[in-house]
């Protein structure tokens, strides 16, 4: 049986110890879920107010979970953009794709208006969600005013390390890619690549 390959961008603090509950300063700090756990369950609020819990969304099939900044970034929009164009072959494959960002669901009705996406998007405005899988920061303090009024008055100044996370139906990791440099993201090539790979892990 061929193993799966992985991609990961390590992060400097990557094995560091991150006290419960503490939220890292730098993005560069973060200390993420690692390959083989489990995500945690978590609401998330569709853009139509409903409530979804994570496990109920990825009960079904398995899921490619795009965290993002929020639709007020450009390189956010160029990647959810991409990803996009690659939906059919990753249906194809036997995956979903969910997009979690802070934006509130008002905000995510306005990106999914403007992008024309045909997958999921999600509000994780109190970041529970980002905090629980270790990918959440504190933003600079300039953009606090910004954070607070795309999400509703729910964010306290938390953007989530631009990530993508393949999981399986239980919630177990099978691949991710993290970068805290949030002008540099996954291609959509290279995400058909991991997931045909994991496919054929399966054979």
């Amino acid at each position: 049986m061929r193993k799966p390959f992985f991609f990961i961008v390590l992060l400097s603090g990557f094995y560091s110890f991150i006290a419960q509950g503490q939220i890292p300063e730098r993005a560069e700090d973060i200390s993420p879920l690692l390959i083989g756990q489990t995500i945690p369950d978590a609401s998330l609020n569709a853009p139509d107010g409903s409530v979804h819990r994570v496990a109920g969304i990825i009960e079904t099939k398995p899921a490619i979970l795009l965290f993002y900044r929020g639709g007020w970034c450009p390189y956010c929009n160029a990647h959810l953009a991409e990803i996009q164009e690659a939906e059919a072959e990753i249906i194809e494959l036997g995956y979903q794709i969910v997009a979690v960002s802070p934006d509130s669901p008002e905000i995510l009705q306005q990106t999914d208006e403007k992008q024309k996406l045909n997958y999921s998007l999600y509000s994780d405005a109190d970041g529970t969600f980002i905090k629980g899988l270790g990918i959440a920061f504190k933003a600079p303090e300039r953009m606090s005013d910004m954070l607070t009024g795309s999400s509703g008055g729910k964010n306290e100044g938390l953007l989530p390390v631009p990530s993508v996370f393949v999981v399986d139906t239980s919630g177990k990791i099978l691949f991710e890619y993290i970068n805290p440099d949030f002008r540099t993201r996954l291609s959509a090539g290279l995400l058909i690549a991991v997931l045909r790979e994991l496919k054929n892990s399966d054979s």
